[in-house]
């Protein structure tokens, strides 16, 4: 193509903003921030291979040990780098606690430290290589993700983590593999025709699975679209923001000059939520006004009458399933959530397992609970995922609670020890015998780390018996 078509596109330039990246333009503020998000990352990842959805996948991609040096967590084996990133990115994504951003509606986490670790593993790359590449990728999903306009994206039926955390998986490979600004804006070229993720699984009581593996599918998209590139499989160079590219094909009331548009608050990195409930982000800041509204959980849930909730168009619209009939489908549903809530704790996973589905109590919670659009909440997404709920008691008692920013967003963060708490607790069942305080202390070391070795030889070993 020639340059004159190329003129006004700003693919090529974010390829070329995203290649300059120096990890030495990092701040203690950024290094901070990265290790908080690998520390949250290590823990939902090896915590989702242990689960049964985990398990699967990890025998499946038995048959491929040997092709690469890329470590698959939990199972001692290596291999190939697309494979690795593809399990461990639908592990990390499995429990609905990975990390969020938020005004791309997307789980940038999962895909791309699973990228990362798969990746530089793979090319022997020192913590220097892999903080800058984690980096890169978290800002073009970011990016890519509003300029799309990502509530819009979820409108038309797209599932954000798979349609926009590709692109930053493949910026994050491209960088480990020494890709050039052209290779990198050609392989989002190869990535924009594998970009998708149907949010039809929102819509259906089973068969929802496919949600843990959007965030694989990104990942293994974006490491087959770099490797590809460098072999000189050349795609559209204008694959962000050209005729029929990713903001043309998948988005509405779009705005291109995000994408060259960096935050005054420094990264992307920065606008990450931490997600203290294993459940739809969405729902966070309505269990922490239920949390108001019961005083921390102690109202007897045999007291409520009505539950009602009010929030943006998309949790009324795609949340409110009451008889889900998968894990999956439990977290994704708000009624449920509640009643899961209120009867194991808003931090627990065992209220959304398989025997909890028919739980009575839960699902005469989830029949009284009612959704309704709230504009003013409406307005605010997806900067904010606010949301209202008010509570009548059996007795005519009415409470309620207005949360505009939940637990664990920038506004509200989680600290350190949170996160740490966090791990321990995820990582504890499995008898894998690291702790946080450990952990904490080999993330802060990484910098200077020759190779990622000693971060990844916990969970590469398969657990203990």
């Amino acid at each position: 193509m020639s340059a004159a078509l190329l003129d006004g596109s700003r693919s090529r330039p974010l390829a070329e903003e995203i290649c300059a990246l120096d990890f030495h333009t990092l701040d203690e503020r950024d290094q901070a921030q990265l290790q908080r998000l690998l520390l949250d990352h290590l823990a939902c990842c090896y915590r989702g291979a242990c689960l049964p959805w985990g398990q699967r996948l990890r025998q499946w991609a038995q048959q491929f040990a040997g092709s690469g040096q890329a470590g698959l967590f939990a199972a001692g084996c290596e291999l190939s780098p697309a494979i690795a990133a593809f399990v461990n990115a639908t592990a990390a994504h499995g429990l609905e606690l990975d990390d969020t951003h938020d005004e791309s509606v997307s789980h940038p986490g999962a895909p791309i430290i699973a990228t990362a670790l798969a990746v530089g593993r793979q090319q022997g790359c020192s913590g220097h290589d892999l903080l800058t590449a984690i980096t890169a990728g978290y800002e073009v999903t970011g990016r890519v993700g509003a300029a799309t306009n990502a509530a819009r994206a979820i409108d038309m039926g797209f599932h954000p983590t798979a349609l926009f955390a590709g692109f930053g998986a493949t910026a994050t490979a491209a960088r480990l593999l020494g890709a050039d600004a052209k290779q990198l804006a050609q392989a989002w070229g190869l990535m924009l025709s594998m970009a998708g993720g149907s949010m039809q699984f929102s819509q259906e009581p089973e068969g929802t699975t496919v949600k843990r593996l959007h965030g694989g599918y990104a990942a293994l998209h974006g490491v087959l679209a770099a490797e590809h590139s460098l072999l000189g499989i050349a795609g559209p160079e204008q694959a962000l923001d050209g005729r029929y590219g990713l903001l043309a094909n998948f988005g509405d009331q779009q705005d291109p000059e995000r994408l060259l548009r960096a935050h005054p608050d420094g990264p992307e990195i920065h606008r990450i939520s931490f997600k203290p409930y294993p459940c739809c982000r969405l729902f966070h800041s309505t269990l922490d006004a239920l949390a108001e509204v019961t005083d921390d959980f102690s109202l007897d849930p045999a007291e409520i009458a009505q539950l009602r909730v009010g929030g943006p168009e998309i949790m009324v619209s795609q949340h409110m399933l009451r008889r889900p009939e998968s894990e999956m489908a439990a977290q994704y549903s708000l009624p449920f959530t509640l009643g899961a809530a209120l009867y194991f704790g808003p931090r627990s996973v065992d209220g959304f397992m398989q025997e909890a589905l028919q739980d009575p109590r839960i699902l005469a919670i989830a029949d009284l609970t009612e959704a309704e659009l709230d504009p003013e909440m409406e307005a605010a997404f997806p900067k904010h995922y606010g949301s209202w709920l008010e509570l009548e008691t059996r007795s005519g008692e009415r409470r309620r609670a207005r949360v505009l920013d939940s637990l664990g967003t920038p506004a509200r963060p989680l600290s350190l020890a949170d996160l740490g708490e966090k791990f321990d607790s995820l990582v504890a069942p499995t008898g894998l015998p690291l702790r946080s305080e450990m952990l904490i202390r080999r993330l802060s070391e990484l910098p200077q780390a020759d190779d990622l070795e000693e971060l990844l030889a916990p969970f590469l070993s398969a657990p203990p018996a």
